[in-house]
């Protein structure tokens, strides 16, 4: 530790060392002798590597180098990249480089330009929005520029959704920042300083490299920071205290020279604000293929529960040269959450109505860390070589307290008591690789990557169970009990390793064909071995229900052999051809000397199909098919009862065939930012063969109460697992966006909606031996539409009143009974300038809900608001009072459907609180400080408003 905290200060202290020697000066136009501004211009040599922005008159300018003999390359959305060497002719130390001709981009849609830099830039997978007319507060981070951009939305919980689908990870300059960590950049990076934001549909590294996309695409936000804000650092520091014991600490540094730039991060505070999202995973080369070797599974005031949490991050990017860049990151935190949760649960079964209301008390104590680093690497100008390791560390203490209440056609069946103990670590180590190298200019190009994950949880449980039950012949009777007690010990080891080969052909101008191979294996061996004891802790060594020892080995394979022809034109880009993808399970499950085999072969032929139509130089429509194989979950194939206890069975089939999804997104965007309007709608349907379905059963068996020897009948719920052969479930969904700019943005409307349809089925009985139960088939119809507009003059003022509507409607085919719930949620939210240093803000949100099942409807009025006073030189300090829910009503209602229930929960949240906060923030960069050095950062974001 002591050596690592002499490595960060050395690393702290460099950013102050400069040297110099040379000055170079040049200016950027395009083919039609325009001035181009906010053009990214790097200069490399083998003692130099610096990166600066063309200025307002395209004026760029570079000091203090050190080589005779340079490299200038000018990258711009919109152009071409440009490349040219030049030398310092001898006996000069300024030298002006005469006006660079840069060409634009024949693939670019449109773009708006305003002050000769374009706002808007539209690619057929980027639209890249400039900060330029963004009317933002001094202070504002990259959250606050984000909620302005057409298209672009940001809920309360800080998730941000772009073109109606979620943003998986954040990149800065193009690379992932705390492994990608959305919430992380979004909420800390300063606004002042970026200079672009752009919204990628990206398909993985293979397409970034050689533009042949294959699969489906997700959302990556990528933030570029100004070229004139990269030699500096700047300063947050946080710190609050409130009522009801309520505390909040927060820091950011972050520096920044030429080639390199380091961010710390800390956090301390029980407002339920995480500094790091340690679900996301890092690009890699595969980007996540492969179900082995995973890590086993909110923001501010949003996050169920009340949550403490510490939490402490390092992340570092150096470019060595133009051919050599490493990045990465390392986060850890600790974390105290509890939650309260009330769930109502109406099962599906024949000629019965069961019902069940649980209530929960859980505690969970945590630790994280995350490790992840990337080397890029380009030996000569055609290979490419990334690494990419990574390296976790989980641990977690939970204790849950459950209670329920079970009714059979209205009449009092059960009342269950059970405490569960459990604790878990879970290390895991993965590794991932790819070479590019391209044979010549015309497209010849072959790919290969490959990745491996290690994962490994251990888990040790104690659970008490305590039933009483009723007499259903005599509602007086005094109520027999079952209790139970089981301490479990898990072991579960899994990898995933994969490669993949992609060779690329051309054979004409604008057409080339494509082959391509990928390997896949995951690869299971767990353990499980559990105990039950009476209530005077004797051990109940006859039943195998609570005493039981497995082992269970198997592993997934599947080889993909495909080829398709890819066209390349103006107007038409498509992909075509054939994939043939054989799978094979392979393993044993064994208990007791009993050895179940799990044998299957499993062979899948599927299209490779992707089309793009361009209508206009705005409007383009893209329809892309993928198809997926699935295994079974270790759960669903393990053929024995692993359950806790003997009320609640659970049961794999070791049978099972590994199901196969089929995909189908279609996409339209029509796009005339000229006008301030933009629209864009997608589709997206899903279909699934051998779809691994439910059979679930609720019935009556005997089981002895081992402290008195009495034998009493109970309630038993059990699942098993089935294919659906016969039929064939499927999704649709659909979401569209409208939104219209007036006068310079100062008047914003925004429409948007969509509708999902899932038809599920499963099977149920209510009868111990039937292992096939009746079918039900469960359509679920979702319908959401909202209305947004937004006031928004100056920096000064900002008003966004709307309204969201949601409407759930479930069918069920056995029991012909439909349900429906339906949420209104007008909200208000907007910010004011009492003064120029005083502010005053709200939030307002009403949710009037209707449908939900006994003890669960809520309708909560949520209020939060807050002053804001600016202080000391150059408004770097603040103090704000801010309220947090002051009529104390938030909570959380949802509805969940599945093919054989309908759950309706209410969980709890941060309740009411008052906060005073200090802020402290301060900047300082080579080349001059932000715009009137008002607009310092906003580094922490306060706790939300």
């Amino acid at each position: 530790m002591r050596g690592f905290m002499l490595l960060l200060f050395s690393m702290l202290m460099g950013w102050t060392v400069y040297g110099q020697t040379n000055s170079v000066q040049g200016i950027l136009k395009d083919d039609k002798n325009r001035i181009v501004a906010g053009a990214t211009v790097k200069l490399t040599s083998k003692l130099d590597s610096m990166t600066t922005g063309s200025n307002m008159a395209g004026i760029f300018i570079f000091d203090k180098i050190k080589s005779d003999t340079f490299k200038i390359t000018v990258s711009n959305l919109g152009f071409e990249r440009f490349e040219k060497e030049f030398s310092i002719p001898k006996g000069e130390s300024k030298y002006i480089i005469p006006s660079l001709t840069l060409q634009q981009n024949s693939q670019m849609l449109q773009e708006v330009v305003v002050d000769g830099v374009p706002t808007v830039v539209v690619k057929s997978d980027t639209l890249e929005y400039t900060m330029k007319n963004l009317k933002l507060r001094d202070g504002a981070v990259a959250e606050d520029a984000l909620k302005k951009l057409q298209g672009v939305e940001v809920d309360k919980d800080g998730n941000v959704t772009a073109q109606g689908e979620s943003v998986k990870r954040v990149r800065i300059n193009g690379k992932d920042f705390f492994g990608g960590d959305v919430k992380t950049a979004t909420q800390n990076l300063p606004a002042n300083i970026i200079q672009k934001m752009q919204v990628i549909d990206d398909y993985g590294d293979m397409a970034n490299v050689t533009g042949n996309k294959n699969g489906d695409s997700e959302k990556v936000l990528n933030i570029q920071i100004d070229p004139k804000y990269n030699t500096g650092h700047m300063t947050t520091l946080r710190a609050g205290v409130g009522t009801e014991d309520r505390y909040q600490a927060t820091g950011m540094w972050m520096g920044m020279r030429e080639g390199e730039q380091i961010s710390v991060l800390g956090n301390l505070n029980n407002t339920n604000a995480p500094l790091f999202d340690f679900s996301t995973v890092g690009g890699g080369a595969r980007r996540g293929q492969g179900g082995g070797g995973r890590r086993g599974g909110g923001m501010f005031g949003g996050s169920d529960g009340l949550t403490k949490i510490g939490s402490i991050g390092l992340n570092y990017r150096k470019d060595f040269n133009d051919k050599l860049t490493v990045y990465g990151s390392y986060s850890f935190s600790h974390s105290n959450n509890t939650t309260l949760s009330q769930r109502f649960q109406e099962n599906t079964l024949p000629n019965i109505m069961q019902t069940d209301s649980v209530t929960s008390n859980s505690n969970t104590v945590g630790d994280s860390h995350r490790f992840e680093a990337n080397v890029e690497w380009k030996p000569t100008t055609k290979d490419y070589i990334k690494i990419s390791p990574q390296f976790g560390y989980d641990k977690s203490d939970a204790t849950t307290g459950t209670n329920s209440l079970t009714y059979r056609s209205s009449v009092f069946n059960n009342s269950q008591a059970q405490d569960i103990v459990a604790n878990s670590t879970a290390p895991r180590f993965g590794i991932s690789g790819l070479y590019n190298h391209k044979f010549n200019d015309k497209g010849r190009n072959v790919f290969v990557n490959m990745n491996f994950n290690n994962a490994k949880t251990t888990k040790d449980q104690n659970a008490i169970l305590d039933r009483l039950l009723a007499d259903p012949n005599n509602a007086n009777a005094p109520l027999d009990s079952i209790y139970e007690k089981t301490i479990l010990e898990a072991n579960n080891k899994s990898w995933n390793g994969g490669a993949s080969v992609n060779y690329t052909e051309p054979v004409s101008e604008k057409g080339k064909v494509e082959f391509t191979y990928d390997f896949n294996k995951n690869k299971y061996d767990n353990s499980n071995k559990q105990q039950g004891f009476d209530r005077d802790g004797n051990l109940i060594a006859e039943d195998p229900k609570l005493n039981f020892d497995y082992n269970y080995d198997y592993s997934f394979t599947t080889h993909k052999i495909g080829a398709n022809y890819l066209y390349s034109g103006d107007k038409i880009t498509y992909s075509i051809g054939a994939a043939a993808q054989p799978s094979q399970l392979r393993g044993d499950a064994i208990s007791s000397g009993l050895v179940v085999p799990i044998h299957r072969n499993n062979m899948n032929w599927m299209p490779i199909a992707r089309f793009e139509y361009k209508f206009s130089r705005q409007s383009n429509i893209s329809v892309n098919y993928s198809g997926t194989p699935n295994e079974p979950s270790v759960t669903q194939i393990l053929p024995f009862d692993m359950s806790t206890n003997r009320t609640s069975i659970v049961i794999g089939n070791a049978n099972l065939n590994p199901e196969f999804s089929h995909q189908l997104n279609v996409r339209f965007r029509k796009n005339d930012f000229q006008k301030g309007n933009n629209f864009f709608a997608f589709v997206n349907a899903g279909l699934t063969n051998n779809k691994i379905v439910s059979l679930s059963k609720s019935y009556f068996d005997d089981l002895m109460d081992y402290q008195t020897g009495q034998t009493n009948s109970t309630l038993v719920s059990e699942t098993g697992y089935l294919n659906e052969t016969s039929d064939k479930p499927f999704n649709v969904s659909s979401f569209y966006h409208y939104g219209k700019s007036l006068k310079e943005k100062t008047y914003n409307i925004m429409l948007m909606g969509g509708v999902s349809y899932n038809k599920n089925i499963g099977y149920v009985s209510t009868e111990k031996d039937d292992n096939i139960g009746q079918k039900n088939v469960a359509r679920n119809i979702v319908l959401n539409q909202g209305l947004m507009f937004r006031y928004n003059p100056s920096e000064n003022l900002e008003i966004n009143p709307g309204v969201r509507y949601q409407f759930n409607h479930t069918e069920n085919s056995l029991t012909n009974r439909t349900t429906n719930v339906s949420s209104w949620t007008p909200t208000l939210i907007g910010s004011v300038n009492i003064t120029k240093t005083t502010i005053f803000g709200a939030d307002l949100s009403k949710q009037f809900n209707s449908g939900y099942g006994a003890g669960i409807n809520a309708n909560p009025f949520v209020i939060n608001t807050y002053l804001e006073q600016k202080f000391l030189s150059q408004q770097r300090g603040t103090v704000r009072l801010q309220a947090f829910d002051l009529l104390n009503q938030q909570t959380n209602v949802s509805r969940t459907v599945s093919e054989s229930m309908i759950t309706d929960s209410r969980t709890n949240r941060l309740g009411r609180y008052f906060m005073i906060l200090f802020t402290y923030k301060f900047q300082k960069f080579a080349m001059g400080n932000p715009e009137g050095e008002n607009r310092f950062p906003g580094g922490m974001r306060p706790p939300r408003m």
